[in-house]
């Protein structure tokens, strides 16, 4: 059957990547570019046995709640996919989705939702992987974030997103590498914005010649960043001009605020982490007597501020390199009541001396597998507040399941965190006490 070039749909809601969802005939239809109470023309662009995806080729109808998108790349590079959409109508649709997959999979819904945490919606991106390619067709380098629905990458100019002056830097960095010798050895180029320091991980394939070390040391100086390179795994990653000066973000309560290497997985919204963090503290309500259990700690994110609260915080992380910085930043800020401890919180429950303490109360945050595995550790000693902080509401939804239904606690409160204004990804945390 041949598919005519073009249809007219009305977009019923959005998917949980951001598209418009429409039934045509029957078939749902995924629509790139349209939103709920929009008619569009489409473009049908891959046909499935269940569904087809399209693009909206033209809007008939707006939504009310579509606004202009400020990048001059929105629709094309993969990094943002609401430009389209008013932020209150995304933080609403972010809250719909958390609610449908908690009732949905956990068969949960809280006692009371928190009100949406946002924090800047432009510029706010600190941690970020760019592709970096040198194009024959084009006849030089393009630096961005693949295209949406493809391998390729997005020839950007700038960033709205990226934190400053990372966003402003695209065209001079894809501008220094294509002048380089090893121009086509160049893949990656990982972000790191402190407030210390901006540093930019480049991935090298092939050692640089002097020429080139000399042209990365100028652009370097010029734009005060610090560059470094990475020949192999992540233990390779070294500054061009050492001695570097460790990149670091602050929180309140710690005086010298969090170290970390520029390839560390760190919160990428800054402010937005701030404000978890001390949402995450409220909910816990930490006394001063109390033991709290921090697993997936990473540097200590959670876990530091926390130590200042409460008489003892044991950490726990699988990323062994995490863990130690997560110690050395303890001792720099001189907090001496959190011990960390190395694991695989993945695998079957730990026969580790810390696993078998007691704990008042236990912050989770997994990375989007979820926490299911470690959650009997979380709850053998019966803590009075669990706080979970989430990247999937799917596997929160599953998790909340497992502790009301088998370990007796009861979602009293859950809310959103707009960790990623402008994509569809959404944070949540939520509150877990113990049933009556």
């Amino acid at each position: 059957m041949t598919l005519p070039a073009t249809e007219t749909a009305e977009i019923e809601a959005l998917d949980h990547e951001g598209r418009g969802v429409a039934h045509i005939r029957g078939k749902t239809v995924f629509v790139d570019g349209a939103l709920p109470g929009e008619s569009v023309r489409l473009q049908r662009i891959h046909r499935r046995r269940r569904y087809d995806e399209a693009v909206a080729v033209e809007v008939l109808r707006p939504a009310p709640e579509r606004v202009l998108p400020r990048c001059q790349h929105f629709g094309v590079c993969g990094g943002c996919s609401l430009q389209h959409l008013d932020h209150a109508a995304q933080l609403a649709e972010k809250s719909r989705v958390v609610a449908d997959e908690l009732a949905r999979i956990g068969g949960v819904s809280p006692a009371r939702w928190l009100p949406p945490l946002a924090g800047p919606v432009w510029s706010y991106r600190r941690r970020a992987r760019l592709g970096c390619k040198f194009v024959d067709r084009k006849g030089r380098v393009i630096v961005g974030f693949r295209e949406r629905s493809s391998p390729l990458l997005a020839d950007l100019r700038r960033c709205e997103v990226l934190a400053a002056p990372v966003g402003n830097l695209i065209a001079d960095l894809a501008a220094l590498i294509g002048d380089l010798e090893i121009r086509r050895r160049v893949p990656q180029i990982e972000v790191a914005v402190a407030e210390n320091v901006t540093a930019l991980v480049l991935r090298v394939l092939d050692p640089p010649p002097p020429s080139d070390l000399a042209a990365l040391r100028e652009f370097e100086a010029r734009h005060h960043i610090a560059l470094y390179l990475q020949p192999g795994g992540l233990a390779t990653v070294a500054p061009l001009s050492p001695p570097s000066t460790p990149p670091r973000y602050a929180m309140p309560g710690l005086p010298v605020g969090i170290e970390f290497a520029p390839t560390d997985l760190i919160q990428v919204n800054g402010e937005l982490n701030r404000l978890m963090v001390e949402r995450a503290l409220e909910l816990l309500e930490p006394k001063p007597g109390d033991r709290a259990l921090d697993l997936f700690c990473g540097l200590g994110n959670f876990s530091l501020p926390l130590a200042r609260c409460v008489a003892e915080v044991t950490a726990v992380e699988g990323d062994a390199a995490l863990v130690t910085r997560a110690a050395h930043n303890a001792a720099r800020n001189g907090i001496g009541n959190a011990r960390f401890y190395v694991a695989d919180l993945a695998a079957e429950r730990p026969q580790a001396a810390w696993a078998q303490r007691s704990f008042d109360l236990v912050l989770l945050d997994p990375p989007r597998a979820g926490a299911r595995v470690i959650l009997p550790v979380a709850v053998a000693s019966r803590p009075r507040r669990i706080v979970y902080v989430s990247c999937h509401p799917g596997t929160l939804a599953r998790d909340a399941g497992i502790l009301v239904d088998r370990h007796g606690y009861r979602l009293s409160a859950a809310g959103i965190m707009d960790m990623f204004p402008h994509t569809s990804h959404v944070e949540t945390i939520a509150l877990f006490e113990p049933a009556a």
